[in-house]
């Protein structure tokens, strides 16, 4: 009988890169597999994350390709991304990447080439749970843990899906690049939106909808005292208090974007806080679906930095779940992903309304 076959997700980072060294330590047949989404106006980032994937693959001695997925990330991540902005909101790019282009390829490249799994290089950990359902588990390394971006996935992906550097330090995970001898092991971490390498969110915007981009407007308090001019609402997210470029004597933030009126509320930092918050599109996975009016007492997230909160959740009749947190957190955006943990599991999750 042959060895198990696991199709890594190679990014040209060091993370994927020691997933599939460490694959191949436990005895898989590991392939390799480079997902295409950049399009032409980011050729030259995608041609060096390929060389580098290349690099990588032909360090442990496996097989590469290259998936083109462009359309698809074109249509569920870069436009959403825009819409949203244009809506006012903060979207998080990555959580829809995970589910709906990246596992979807790289599932899609398993399947062709015959392979039970596929791997990434995510800090995270999967389980099955005594109710039977899988869900990531937080990673051994709080400042590195990334199970926030993955709370999209399904029951199906996860059930075939690895994660061999969910037990390990970033530390730990150079240190067996190097001793690999693997090509990447001191590139630096990518930190921005892969399609936005610049990171002039407002700029791309403006290119894909140019039509759609209203210019200046008002700064306001909550009663709709004038404070100055904004220069387009997409330059905004809630919470900012740099760049604002007005100076009012006293730290302001923005609280609310309003595209209907084109204006910008601030207020001071105080007022940037609140106990509660709506969550649509919700999903379920570490614990079963909540039915309509259950409650649970969970630790919330409400973006990927946030070091999470004790909240109680109830299932409304809307299907929409509303989140009380013991003590107020700050800016909550809607867009981004509000995220529920069991102890270490991810148990459910939803996008802020």
């Amino acid at each position: 009988m042959g060895r198990e076959k696991a199709v890594v997700g190679l990014s040209g980072g060091v993370d994927s890169a020691v997933a599939a060294y460490l694959l191949q330590r436990q005895g898989f047949e590991v392939l390799g597999v480079t997902m295409c989404v950049l399009g032409e106006e980011n050729k030259d980032v995608e041609e060096r994350m390929v060389s580098d994937a290349r690099a990588v693959a032909k360090a442990l001695g496996i097989r590469h390709e290259t998936v083109d997925f462009t359309e698809r990330f074109r249509k569920r991540v870069a436009d959403y991304f825009v819409e949203e902005y244009l809506r006012g909101r903060t979207p998080n790019p990555c959580l829809m990447c995970n589910r709906h282009v990246k596992w979807e390829a790289v599932l899609g490249y398993a399947k062709s080439v015959g392979a039970e799994w596929m791997a990434t290089g995510h800090y995270a950990r999967i389980e099955r749970r005594e109710n039977g359902r899988y869900a990531v588990r937080n990673s051994v390394t709080a400042e590195k843990d990334q199970t926030y971006v993955l709370s999209r996935l399904t029951q199906e992906q996860l059930a075939r899906t690895l994660m061999p550097v969910g037990g390990y330090t970033k530390e730990q995970v150079r240190a067996l690049a190097k001793e690999a001898g693997i090509p990447v092991a001191g590139k630096k971490d990518s930190q921005e939106i892969c399609f936005i390498p610049d990171h002039d969110y407002a700029a791309f915007i403006a290119r894909r909808r140019p039509e759609a981009v209203r210019g200046e407007g008002n700064f306001v308090t909550p009663d709709g005292r004038v404070l100055g001019r904004h220069k387009g609402l997409i330059h905004y997210t809630i919470g900012q208090r740099k760049g604002l470029g007005i100076a009012l004597g006293e730290r302001m933030f923005v609280e609310r974007i309003l595209p209907e009126t084109n204006e910008v509320v601030l207020v001071p930092d105080d007022a940037v806080y609140c106990d509660s918050l709506l969550c649509g599109d919700v999903s379920f996975m570490g614990i079963e679906p909540m039915r309509e009016g259950e409650v649970r007492r969970l630790t919330g997230k409400i973006r990927y930095a946030h070091r999470g909160a004790p909240v109680t959740v109830t299932m409304l009749e809307n299907g929409c779940l509303e989140a009380k947190f013991e003590q107020p957190v700050r800016a909550v955006t809607p867009g981004q992903a509000a995220v529920f943990y069991d102890g270490e599991y991810l148990a459910c999750g939803g996008i802020i309304v």
